[in-house]
């Protein structure tokens, strides 16, 4: 076994949440059941995807609030909020709201950008204001002016028996710090570092220097840092997608390794004219996952991971998939957990 660089510090987990459209409050129950497990075996975090007008989790800071109230230690996040379809001062009451309640565990995760499918959805998500929409950098600027409390109107004082305040309520305390970016391109994790945000990366990278998705993953987080306040301190979180298969039975290893053998050759070469380039899925034993990820550029360059589950395995592939990161692949990796 190679030796780390460092031993890992943090160990999260991200779900999409799946569910059958027949049955949506079965599919959503089974992931705060990971989630509650995921707290069981260990993990310092737990963390879910966003999709809209899919059979997905549409509302990850519901189903965080509800998460909030069944677990007690887990840090509970955001991989990742598309700012296109919120209203900053509205999400940022909705995120104090659920920091509250869960004690100051959450870390919401952001991103820009036009909506995808975005003229099919203005109609129904901007009908009378899509022209003017901005959705770059700057909603992430106005979210985080909200949380940190900074004025949000110049109106505040009593009016008859109605109480207003000029900042955005509630205010959660050191929730602006655990804010993080998801970014893929050199420009986002330059700017996110400049912002003194935390940086989420994942399977995602624009291929602009290289085509080798691991040198190129390096790269933008020696650029994150370099424009971080906090330098090599600043914090990155690697996501990839692990598939350990030590206590898995013959059908579910055929199952994984399919999987990882379908999506294979869409990491080969850059993709249209953003040339987004996919990483590999990691299928194997804990020690073979530990050695390729020892040997991996970007990894090297962390001590938090964010694994991400396949998108579409059934609830007791979850269990086994959780089961042996926290027990196998994760002390390989030189973790210890906080539980």
């Amino acid at each position: 076994m190679p030796s780390p660089s460092q031993p890992l510090r943090k160990l999260g987990f991200l779900t999409i949440g799946l569910f059958d459209p027949a049955d949506p409050g079965r599919g959503h129950e089974s992931t705060l059941q990971i989630i509650e497990l995921g707290e069981q075996l260990g993990f310092d975090g737990a963390w879910v995807r966003h999709r809209h007008l899919q059979y997905g989790i549409s509302s990850p800071v519901a189903v965080l609030a509800a998460a909030s109230q069944r677990t007690r230690r887990i840090e509970l996040g955001t991989a990742v909020i598309p700012l296109g379809w919120e209203n900053p001062l509205r999400l940022a009451e909705d995120l104090a709201t659920v920091d509250l309640l869960s004690g100051g565990r959450l870390n919401p995760g952001l991103s820009v950008g036009q909506p995808r499918h975005w003229d099919q959805v203005a109609p129904a998500l901007y009908p009378d204001t899509a022209e003017a929409e901005e959705f770059g950098y700057q909603r992430v600027e106005r979210l985080l002016s909200f949380v940190k409390g900074e004025p949000a109107t110049d109106f505040s004082g009593v009016e008859g028996i109605e109480v207003y305040s000029d900042r955005v309520q509630p205010v959660a305390p050191g929730l602006a710090n655990r804010i993080w970016y998801g970014g893929g391109s050199l420009r986002s994790a330059r700017w996110a570092g400049e912002q003194g945000l935390n940086l989420l990366t994942s399977n995602v990278v624009r291929a602009e220097e290289s085509e080798d998705f691991a040198e190129i993953q390096r790269s933008q987080i020696e650029a994150f840092r370099t424009h971080h306040p906090d330098g090599p301190r600043a914090r990155v979180s690697q996501g990839l997608v692990v598939i350990p298969t030590d206590s898995a039975s013959p059908e579910q290893r055929a199952k994984y390794l399919d999987y990882a053998r379908t999506r294979l050759p869409r990491t080969t070469t850059p993709h249209g004219p953003a040339r987004t380039m996919f990483a590999p899925d990691l299928v194997g034993t804990s020690a073979e996952i530990a050695e390729r990820l020892y040997a991996h550029a970007a990894f090297r360059e962390v001590d938090e991971v964010v694994f991400a589950l396949p998108f579409s395995f059934d609830h007791q592939d979850y269990v086994q998939i959780l089961t042996d990161i926290a027990t196998r692949l994760a002390p390989a990796l030189g973790w210890h957990s906080a539980a």
